[in-house]
């Protein structure tokens, strides 16, 4: 039997809630990429240009951005539980209304909603898990946001490869007289049902607890779940609540203070949270389809290379699991920044060589395999480390006070990045996919120089070390021992 300690123990009944909580992230993936398969269908039936057809896609996308913004707000005021289950019923609402939807104005409507839903799972899943998580065991546990994201997009791509397969293409009709891809969006019901009903069985945050001062429901889940010896449940308690400790509300002035309007940490959170997406890991899954269909496969081929492409982000994101608690966050940011810049640079000089014609685009030999090897080694950079790192980090790098609402603005930027990144990468595309490329792989390149002077080790940390001005390892050990 593993032995309890002062901040908690690993427990299958643990392991069953994270894993549960991460569904968020699963429905996060699902939504994200379910539109990939969809996009030239819905494009052509509804006489969409390039422009709209972009918008279409990535307006979720601004709804995401609003629904992280907003989910620290609703998770401090209703709780972390109730947030998922807000989060369900949008992501239901838009499944339904994407699958029936009349024409484009409305698609965009429901997909906006999806977006608001998805932003919500993508804030509450991490800091949920973080704070629910034995110290020791917090980057494993975290990781399983990334693991059910990956898992989802890869569902995603499966489900709408089978479905047009059936159907003889995204555009064919299928049951009831609908178009196939019709079919996947509403696909998305039920894994969005499942994460709502399942979600009511979850145990409150216990920090969420003691911030409102339901101190008994608090001690039960720290000894009962997160494994607290029951002879240090008053001091984990009382930690807490220093932690915690204020004179007014909460408000989006707890953010504030630093030379540049916010503080430091929160600038910090934002900055890894842009560099995530501005690395452009969002155009392989968004686009994956419509881009190797450029590059010279076939419908039927290219949807395959993006279910293999996301079997290769699940594997990538075991990785990071056996590797986030023994290497660190920042190792695994710095090797991934350095992966990251050689394949997309490599992918930038293959696409160099790509033959336009006036209505295709195509790679000759050998730079289309070259191009197909580099992208999937640029998903194993990415999801073996950027991919989780990032939503590990904002769940636990801030201080318990503002982590709520740091988080949801640390969500909203990266939600942002991500629109700025699919809606641009068309008009990129127009002008070369080598010009794209090398954009992605320069930010690469400066994500590694961000991580190395501004990000600081989290391992090993409880929530309660987390301070302003030193989130990380920095906490000298005399410090750390007498805070405990």
């Amino acid at each position: 039997m593993a032995e309890i300690s002062d901040d908690g123990v690993m427990s299958g009944r643990l392991l069953m809630i994270a894993c549960t909580a991460a569904l968020g992230g699963f429905l996060f993936g699902y939504d994200s990429s379910i539109i990939n398969g969809a996009v030239d269908a819905v494009r052509d039936g509804f006489g969409l240009s390039a422009s709209g057809i972009g918008f279409t896609v990535s307006c979720a996308l601004l709804g995401a951005m609003a629904g992280a913004w907003y989910a620290g707000v609703c998770s401090d005021r209703f709780g972390r539980v109730k947030t998922m289950i807000i989060a369900s019923a949008l992501l239901s609402i838009s499944a339904l209304g994407s699958g029936l939807a009349f024409g484009q104005l409305d698609l965009i409507l429901w997909r906006f909603v999806g977006g608001i839903g998805v932003g919500f799972a993508s804030v509450i899943a991490p800091a949920y898990i973080a704070e629910v998580a034995p110290k020791d065991e917090r980057g494993r546990l975290g990781t399983m946001q990334q693991m059910a994201i990956v898992s989802g997009i890869f569902v995603a791509l499966l489900v709408s490869a089978i479905v047009a397969r059936v159907a003889g293409g995204a555009a064919g009709t299928l049951w009831m007289g609908m178009e196939a891809w019709r079919w996947m969006f509403l696909s998305e019901l039920i894994p969005a049902v499942l994460y709502g009903v399942l979600a009511l069985r979850l145990p409150e945050s216990p920090r969420y607890l003691v911030e409102k001062d339901r101190i008994s429901e608090a001690r039960d889940i720290l000894e009962t779940i997160v494994g607290v010896r029951r002879a240090r449940l008053d001091s984990k308690i009382a930690k807490i609540r220093e932690t915690m400790k204020r004179e007014d509300s909460k408000s989006f002035r707890d953010l504030t203070g630093g030379a540049f309007f916010f503080r430091p940490i929160v600038w910090v959170g934002i900055l890894i949270a842009v560099f995530q997406q501005l690395v452009g890991i969002n155009v392989i899954f968004y686009y994956s389809t419509t881009l190797w269909q450029s590059v010279g496969f076939q419908e039927s081929d290219s949807f395959m290379i993006s279910v293999f492409s996301s079997v290769v982000n699940i594997v990538a994101t075991i990785i990071a699991i056996l590797l986030i608690d023994r290497l660190g966050r920042k190792t695994l940011l710095l090797w991934g920044s350095g992966l990251m810049t050689v394949s997309l640079g490599v992918m930038a000089l293959a696409f160099n060589h790509a033959v336009v014609t006036a209505d295709s685009v195509s790679l000759p030999a050998p730079w289309g395999p070259v191009a197909l090897v580099m992208a999937n080694v640029f998903i194993i950079g990415f999801g073996a480390s950027w991919g989780p790192v990032m939503w590990v980090l904002l769940g636990e790098m801030f201080p318990n006070k503002i982590r709520g609402m740091a988080l949801g603005v640390g969500g909203a930027a990266n939600w942002l990045a991500n629109f700025v990144v699919s809606t641009t990468f068309p008009v990129l595309a127009a002008i070369g996919l080598d010009l794209a490329y090398s954009l992605y792989a320069g930010f690469a390149l400066i994500s590694f120089f961000i991580v190395w002077k501004m990000v600081s080790e989290t391992r090993g940390m409880s929530l309660e070390d987390m301070v302003e001005g030193k989130p990380s390892g920095q906490i000298p050990e005399a410090e750390r021992v007498a805070g405990e």
